[in-house]
C-alpha cells in the first residue's frame, strides 16, 4: 500500500457475501480511474468471504481486508470503513452491487470542478440475482437545488431507496456528519445531513447497479424493530421507537446545520408536517413492542 493518500477511498462492509462479492470487486478493479483504495470490513463471515477478500488484498496493494470476530451491526461496520480510509473523496460500496467502469472518473470530475457539490452520484438501475436489469430507479429528487430547504423536503417526503449514499462524497463533508447512527434508516439522516451542507449532483447516465435479492441484509428483517437490531444488535428485543427516532434525528440535523434562520424554519416546518402526517406510524412504534411485552409477561386469561 502506498504511503501517500489516494484521491478516492471505497469502503465495503460485508457479511457472508460470497455469492456476489467477487463481481463487486471486479467492477471496482475495472475502473478507468485508478487512484483509489478499497477498505473491506467483514463482520465475522462464516462463508468463503474472507478467502475471496484476502486473495484480492494479496494480489493488489490497493485492497485492504479487515475482520471483526463478532457482529457489531451494520452501522458500526459502515462507519469503520470510512474511519479507516484516507481519500479526499469517499464511496461506500455494497458487496452485491456493481459500478460501471467510468463511475469513479465521472463522479470525481464533478467534485473536482464544482467545489460546492458535496455528493455526486449517477442514475441507478436495479438488477436481480443474475445481474439482469429489473427496472430503473428514476426517482426525481431536487437534491441539486441551491435551497437547503428544498433538498431537505424531497429527501424526507419523496419515497426513495437512499441509493445516493453509494455515490462519491467529499470527505470533509462526511466528517461534519454523524455518519451512520445506531438506529433504523440512519442512512436517510446521513443524506439529510449532507444535503444541508450542500447540493448533490446526479450524472444523467446509468453507472450504478443495485442488486435486489432475497439475501440482502436489509431485506432479511421483518419490520422496523428488527431493522433497528440489524443496525445495532444490542437493540434486539428492546423497546425502540424507529419512526419517532427518525423524525427526531431529521429535526436535530436541521438544528445543527450551518443554515440561515429562514432556511432552518422552512426545514423544521417540513419536518413537523411529516411528523404529523405519519403519526399513525409513531403510534405503532409504541403499540407493537408494548403489546409484545404484555403478551410475554401477562398470563393468558
Amino acid at each position: 500500500m502506498s504511503s501517500s493518500a489516494p484521491r478516492v477511498s471505497i469502503g465495503l462492509p460485508v457479511f457472508n457475501g460470497e455469492n456476489y462479492i467477487r463481481e463487486a470487486l471486479e467492477s471496482i478493479l475495472a475502473q478507468t480511474f485508478s487512484d483509489f483504495e478499497v477498505i473491506i470490513s467483514d463482520t465475522a463471515s462464516e462463508d468463503r468471504t474472507p478467502e475471496i477478500c484476502q486473495a484480492y488484498a494479496s494480489r493488489d496493494g490497493r485492497f485492504q481486508y479487515h475482520r471483526y470476530e463478532h457482529n457489531p451491526g451494520a452501522a458500526a461496520n459502515f462507519n469503520r470503513v470510512f474511519k479507516l480510509s484516507r481519500g479526499e473523496y469517499f464511496k461506500w460500496a455494497a458487496h452485491d452491487d456493481l459500478i460501471a467502469p467510468d463511475f469513479l472518473l465521472r463522479c470525481a470530475d464533478v467534485l473536482d470542478n464544482h467545489p460546492d457539490i458535496v455528493l455526486c452520484h449517477p442514475k441507478a438501475r436495479i438488477i436481480d440475482e443474475s445481474g439482469r436489469v429489473v427496472t430503473d430507479h428514476d426517482v426525481q429528487l431536487r437534491t441539486g437545488s441551491p435551497r437547503p430547504c428544498t433538498r431537505f423536503h424531497d429527501l424526507i417526503w419523496v419515497r426513495h431507496w437512499c441509493l445516493q449514499a453509494y455515490g462519491l462524497i467529499r470527505r470533509k463533508a462526511l466528517e461534519m456528519t454523524d455518519l451512520h447512527g445506531q438506529y433504523a434508516s440512519s442512512d436517510r439522516v446521513l443524506l439529510v445531513q449532507l444535503a444541508l451542507l450542500g447540493p448533490f449532483h446526479e450524472i444523467q447516465e446509468y453507472l450504478f447497479f443495485s442488486r435486489s435479492h432475497g439475501e440482502r441484509g436489509s431485506m432479511l428483517v421483518r419490520d422496523l424493530h428488527a431493522y433497528a437490531a440489524w443496525y445495532d444488535p444490542t437493540k434486539k428485543g428492546k423497546l425502540v421507537l424507529p419512526a419517532a427516532t427518525l423524525a427526531f434525528e431529521h429535526l436535530r440535523a436541521v438544528a445543527r446545520a450551518p443554515l440561515a434562520v429562514s432556511e432552518k424554519a422552512c426545514c423544521c416546518l417540513s419536518g413537523l408536517l411529516r411528523l404529523f402526517k405519519f403519526s399513525a406510524i409513531l403510534a405503532r412504534d409504541i403499540s407493537v413492542p408494548i403489546g409484545q411485552m404484555l403478551r410475554r409477561y401477562i398470563p393468558r386469561m
